[in-house]
């Protein structure tokens, strides 16, 4: 008993140093997201300003662009929909392995 709480003492050490570091590694770091990184490298093959195919259907909608916190928000609840039918969908198959073994 002694051991695990050892052992999990380190890991959680070890996660909260993961989490904490790169706070303190790097100054001055931009944080750009993929839209962006593929926007620039499309403006530099072409030489031209990217223009997009489309507008999102929710700006369309609403009429405007949508606030950060919203995208997060959206983006947040897709993560969980996708989570959470992932996980009925094992709990599942791990049910029925059991109920088949059961059987047999």
């Amino acid at each position: 008993m002694r051991k695990q709480k050892q052992i999990i003492t380190v890991l959680l050490i070890i996660v909260c140093l993961i989490a904490i570091v790169p706070l303190f590694t790097k100054k001055g770091a931009e944080f750009g997201g993929s839209d962006d990184a593929g926007s620039q490298m499309i403006t530099s093959i072409q030489g031209t300003e990217y223009e997009p195919w489309f507008t999102p259907v929710l700006e369309t909608l609403l009429g405007g662009e949508l606030p950060g916190e919203v995208e997060s928000l959206l983006f947040c609840l897709q993560t969980g929909i996708g989570v959470g039918i992932l996980a009925f969908f094992m709990g599942r198959f791990v049910e029925r392995k059991k109920w088949q073994e059961k059987q047999a």
